[in-house]
């Protein structure tokens, strides 16, 4: 992703870019992908009613992380408190989304992945909120 080279050509910016903002959008939309696809691995298996829970988190979970990529994107005029809550909602939805998934990993290699890569976003939130002024 070019997260870092856009944020960073921005005229407010002037080329002075927050890194643990830039690798929460990154692992946001990294999520966000991974959570879609997780999702409809899920729909394609034979105990797909086992895995309703999990399907539906990993939607919620791909819809704030898109939406929090979003917010932390755009770099006209600032709303830190709106920032700050969507990085917080999303570490939640994100760890909610890994227990899920963590669950189902031994049987579903999609799920094993997803749980990784929802951990690695919500690290990356939990660094990130920390930086939003």
């Amino acid at each position: 992703m070019h997260a870092r080279d856009m944020i960073s050509a921005h005229p407010d910016v002037k080329g002075s870019v927050s890194e643990p903002l830039i690798g929460c959008i990154e692992a946001c939309y990294d999520c966000a992908q991974t959570c879609i696809s997780c999702a409809d691995a899920c729909m394609a298996e034979q105990s797909v009613a086992e895995l309703r829970q999990c399907i539906r988190l990993d939607l919620d979970c791909a819809d704030i992380c898109a939406m929090t990529g979003a917010l932390a994107s755009r770099r006209s005029g600032a709303n830190p408190e709106i920032l700050r809550g969507a990085i917080a909602l999303c570490a939640v939805a994100c760890r909610l989304c890994a227990d899920e998934c963590e669950k189902h990993a031994a049987h579903h290699e999609h799920c094993r992945i997803c749980a990784e890569e929802c951990r690695a976003c919500e690290q990356a939130c939990v660094t990130a909120v920390r930086t939003v002024h």
